[in-house]
């Protein structure tokens, strides 16, 4: 089934297979993300999310299928790639590296700005600007390391705003950050969307939490099982599907959501 049919969508993946040392990771997904979308990327371990991510990234390659983003395939995006914005794993990311928070943003420069070129004034004042934005301006000389958790994540958000992206991509942003943080984090993304006319694809295990800020949820274990709202999600019973297990219904907020106690599939 053929899905380039919207030229507002900003992802288009297309029957996407991808193996890693003859382990199948992805089977024939497809999803289109349409702009301004806020979508919350779901799944077991294990189940290719984080490569979905890198395959939209263009840091993976498909063994099968199409990807494009902005109407190119990712490795070929050029001078598009700046529209992409990204925020790893916190678990990739070495806290007590010797940067301060400033020399953090302007590293997300680092692709415009060339190789051992330094960087220029506009440079600097576009990196201070988004650390207004994200209100950590009087922080920027302060070590990375010496901030709090939901601190850091606010630098790297800015990090990756700083080439003014209108996709951002967030890997699992607010594992190990306490439930009050999580929650300001969440809404101050949604601020961002708003402001800067962001589509955003977030990669999170916390269904409790995300269902009441996404605007879509994409259920993936391999295969891609459902791409819907929320309500939606939950009414198909694809979750059993997605997990492999029995879940449990809750309540929270304005959307009811399910919470997985343990489920098939890889760590």
């Amino acid at each position: 089934m053929r899905l380039w049919v919207s030229s507002m969508d900003i992802v288009k993946v297309e029957s996407v297979w991808v193996y890693c040392r003859d382990n199948l990771v992805l089977k024939d997904v497809s999803l289109n993300i349409g702009t301004g979308e806020f979508l919350g990327l779901i799944g077991p371990n294990g189940g290719g999310k984080t490569t979905l991510v890198k395959v939209i990234l263009g840091l993976v390659r498909p063994d099968k299928g199409r990807v494009e983003v902005f109407g190119s395939s990712p490795e070929r995006l050029g001078k598009k790639r700046p529209l992409i914005g990204y925020l790893p794993q916190r678990n990739l990311i070495d806290w007590e590296f010797p940067a301060s928070v400033l020399d953090v943003v302007m590293m997300g420069r680092y692709g415009q700005i060339g190789v051992l070129k330094p960087p220029s004034r506009e440079d600097r004042e576009k990196a201070l600007q988004v650390l207004e934005r994200v209100g950590m301006v009087d922080l920027a000389q302060r070590q990375i390391g010496q901030l709090s958790a939901g601190q850091q994540q606010r630098v790297f958000i800015a990090r990756a705003l700083v080439t003014s992206p209108k996709l951002l991509l967030l890997d699992e942003p607010v594992a190990g950050v306490d439930a009050a943080t999580q929650d300001k984090f969440y809404q101050f993304l949604g601020e961002l969307k708003e402001e800067l006319g962001l589509t955003i694809v977030m990669v999170s295990h916390d269904l409790a939490v995300i269902s009441n800020y996404v605007e879509k949820l994409a259920c993936l274990n391999q295969n891609l099982h459902i791409h819907a709202p929320p309500e939606e999600v939950f009414a198909s019973g694809s979750l059993k599907k997605v997990y492999g297990c029995e879940v449990e219904l809750l309540t929270h907020g304005l959307v009811p959501h399910r919470v997985v106690e343990k489920h098939k599939g890889g760590s």
